[in-house]
């Protein structure tokens, strides 16, 4: 029996490739065959994940502005074609900042246009951004600054950076922007499909989870719009799916860099072979920390599942938590430990994924 072991990162507990080989040592201990394939969706470990699956791959190490300004070493991905992997997260994530320094008005993606920048100087022609995971609601306009664009408010004083201040833009210059981008292709990776503005949009939705008040969401709505408003030649792409991933950075790429907004989860399955080690396989088994309805909406193990179904073979999710109705396209989902503390589960994901997935191979028939 040979299993396909794709699982997305276990967020706070396992990257991709940890858990695709626990996953995979559960295969063997009950007497299958594993192939390990880690994915991602754009989100946080994506830059890990495509990178090992290019040959000749390496890091770099730049030094650029965190969230909030302070420098951080982000690492900028070279994949061995010469393509550049830029996971946004790097530098402009949550996961740079502790709960209590969490500022969303603040909060800038100036960090991740640095490491396009650098990308830009290490002659990359195409760029991939993984876009998911940021700390920031500004639309990318702290991108747009540090690739050469400049920011007006009213009186023609510069803005300072942070999605809270867009509300008083005035105007924007793209006089200055790095002439390299136009013969670059910059692909964005992105791992949900809310549009820009609304009710579902990046602020509505995303802003309290970065921290934002429901006052802080409406200011930040505010300076989205003015955004839109003086970037986007027609005022509809900001509704089309993804527009508002990564606090709207997704608008951003698009609007100021011509960038092409892509299923982050169906480009790394492309560029990781997935479909290539379904073939001829009996099993699949993927899985990240939270099995929800969001998974469905651009998270990888959805992906996973449909990609199997297309190669005849069935699959079987492995979470953290699993949240009813299971999509049909999984055989089943499994809960790594059910009756445990989220910090039970989390310290223990290797050994209940190593578990849970040889039971799910010894009663593999039945599926």
């Amino acid at each position: 029996m040979r299993a396909v072991c794709a699982p997305n990162a276990f967020k706070g507990a396992l990257g991709a490739g940890e858990a695709a080989e626990a996953m995979a040592s559960g295969v063997r201990d009950a007497g299958g065959e594993a192939v390990c394939v880690p994915v991602a969706d754009g989100g946080d470990g994506t830059l890990d994940v495509l990178l090992a699956a290019s040959p000749g791959a390496h890091v770099s190490v730049v030094r650029v502005r965190g969230p909030l300004g302070a420098p951080v070493d982000a690492r900028l991905g070279w994949m061995g074609d010469g393509s550049a992997v830029v996971e946004m997260a790097e530098a402009a994530g949550l996961r740079l900042l502790a709960r209590s320094q969490l500022d969303p008005l603040r909060a800038s993606t100036y960090g991740a246009g640095e490491l396009i920048r650098a990308a830009l100087d290490g002659g990359a022609r195409r760029i991939v951004v993984g876009v998911g995971g940021s700390a920031t609601t500004d639309g990318g306009a702290g991108l747009a600054v540090a690739l050469g664009a400049r920011l007006f408010d009213a009186s023609g004083a510069e803005l300072p950076a942070g999605g809270g201040a867009l509300a008083s833009l005035a105007r924007v210059d793209l006089g200055g922007l790095d002439p390299r981008l136009a013969s670059c292709r910059i692909e964005v990776a992105v791992d949900v499909r809310s549009p820009l503005l609304g009710p579902r949009g990046a602020a509505a939705v995303f802003g309290p989870q970065k921290g934002a008040t429901p006052e802080q969401v409406a200011l930040l709505e505010r300076g989205l719009e003015r955004w839109v408003a003086l970037m986007a030649g027609d005022p509809l792409i900001a509704e089309r799916p993804g527009m508002g991933a990564a606090g709207g950075t997704a608008f951003g790429l698009a609007a100021v860099c011509g960038a092409r907004l892509v299923p982050g989860a169906a480009l790394v399955c492309d560029l990781v072979g997935l479909t290539a080690a379904l073939a001829g396989a009996d099993l699949c088994l993927t899985g990240e920390g939270r099995l929800d309805a969001s998974t469905a909406e651009g998270k990888a193990p959805a992906e996973v599942a449909r990609r199997a179904a297309a190669a005849g073979v069935p699959c079987v999710a492995l979470a953290g938590s699993v949240e009813p109705p299971v999509d049909p396209l999984y055989a089943d989902a499994v809960t790594l430990g059910p009756g445990l503390t989220l910090v039970e589960s989390c310290a223990r994901t290797a050994e209940l994924l190593r578990t849970r997935a040889a039971e799910v191979v010894t009663r593999f028939p039945a599926l």
